[in-house]
């Protein structure tokens, strides 16, 4: 195998370029370009057992790690984390030697079109599952470093959230190197970029704000309080302030906390929801002025209800 560690450019692959593995005589047909990142390149490929994904990296260092990172995954108790590995090998091409490993292609939706599909509420549900996913990771000394949208996926057989990208993943004590502003609180002024659970929460309340306003924005001269008045102001965020907040100041010390105290304020809003539609129907025909928002508490508890009742069927528990 090849053993230097000189940084390539990405490696740039044509619909039906045959790669045959140097050790182990594997064949993959390139599809399509999936994606590329700081440390490699992914490509679509057919495998004689079917599709797979084939990640050329730019440094043959950087891809042992995510390699056994993936390896590692595979030794956490419960619902896969990231994709299974199939296996790593060389290819030798007239550019020069190529190191790549083929794991699982996931079939699923990105987070975020999932969530515009489906509402802001997904989004909280999805981040139950996910803070669980984040504790056992967590429990086994690692954390996953780079944590954004793009690198989760929601499956189309399970409906799960699946990780893509683990070239972030750090163990703990250490200090992350792959990360992305908008999601590290050390861009925001909100602690080190040192790997513990902590900076993995800060950035899973990051998701949800960014799920809430479908962009990213700047950081002003006092990030930490611009990020409290967003929440605070944002009315898809408001309810869930107290665990946002508290996210983002470092409060939390398990995924575990924060997931229940997310469920929590899930279902103080279901609950209220309810009663005050209660409420609305006993006297309804003497409030015809305030119809419009009574149709509006309705929605909201039906949302709220129907979230929750889906949250328990897929056991995210």
């Amino acid at each position: 195998m090849m053993n230097h560690t000189t940084k390539k450019s990405d490696i740039k692959l044509a619909p039906g370029t045959l790669i045959t593995g140097k050790w182990y005589g594997q064949h993959y047909q390139i599809i399509k370009l999936l994606g590329s990142g700081a440390q490699g390149t992914v490509y679509l490929a057919q495998s004689s057992s079917g599709r797979v994904a084939v990640k050329f990296g730019k440094d043959r260092s950087s891809l042992t790690s995510e390699v056994n990172v993936l390896r590692r995954f595979e030794k956490v108790q419960g619902e896969p984390l990231g994709p299974s590995l199939y296996g790593v090998d060389d290819w030798v091409c007239r550019s020069g030697k190529y190191n790549f490993y083929v794991m699982e292609y996931i079939r699923g939706t990105s987070l975020l079109d999932t969530v515009k599909v489906r509402g802001f509420e997904w989004a909280c549900i999805f981040m139950l599952q996910l803070l669980g996913d984040l504790d056992r990771l967590h429990k086994e000394g690692w954390i996953f470093g780079d944590l954004k949208p793009e690198n989760l996926i929601v499956e189309n057989a399970t409906r799960r959230i699946r990780w893509l990208d683990v070239g972030g993943t750090t163990l703990m004590g250490r200090s992350v190197k792959e990360y992305t502003e908008f999601f590290d609180r050390g861009y925001w002024g909100c602690g080190s970029r040192k790997a513990e659970p902590s900076y993995d929460l800060f950035a899973a309340a990051m998701i949800l704000i960014y799920a809430a306003e479908k962009r990213r924005f700047e950081k002003n001269q006092q990030p930490q309080k611009q990020l409290f008045d967003y929440i605070r102001n944002q009315p898809k965020l408001s309810r869930f302030e107290s665990v946002l907040t508290g996210a983002i100041a470092g409060k939390y010390t398990t995924a575990e906390m924060m997931k229940k105290d997310l469920l929590s304020k899930m279902s103080e809003t279901s609950s209220c929801a309810i009663r005050s539609t209660n409420r609305s129907r006993s006297d309804r025909h003497q409030r015809r002025r305030k119809r419009k928002s009574w149709t509006g508490t309705v929605m909201l508890t039906v949302v709220l209800a129907a979230a929750y009742i889906i949250y328990l069927m897929i056991g995210v528990m």
